[in-house]
């Protein structure tokens, strides 16, 4: 199933770093068993991004914090 970018925003680290965040859906929830569509995030270049709930998220490779910028 393919995901469909649904936004970005920029997230920064302790370190004052920012990052360009783009948040993807499944292009198609799962009818049959009532599923809400599944969200993942990644980096602009391609890093995998874990949302730890809130405006908080996280580096896959490095666990380095982030925090999303309104």
């Amino acid at each position: 199933m393919a995901s469909v970018l649904v936004g970005q925003f920029h997230a920064r680290d302790a370190e004052g770093r920012v990052y360009s965040v783009h948040e993807f859906r499944e292009s198609q929830p799962d009818e049959v068993d009532g599923k809400e569509p599944v969200s993942t995030y990644r980096l602009a270049i391609g890093d995998r991004v874990k949302h730890l709930g809130g405006e908080e998220f996280e580096l896959i490779q490095g666990k380095v914090k982030l925090i999303r910028e309104h």
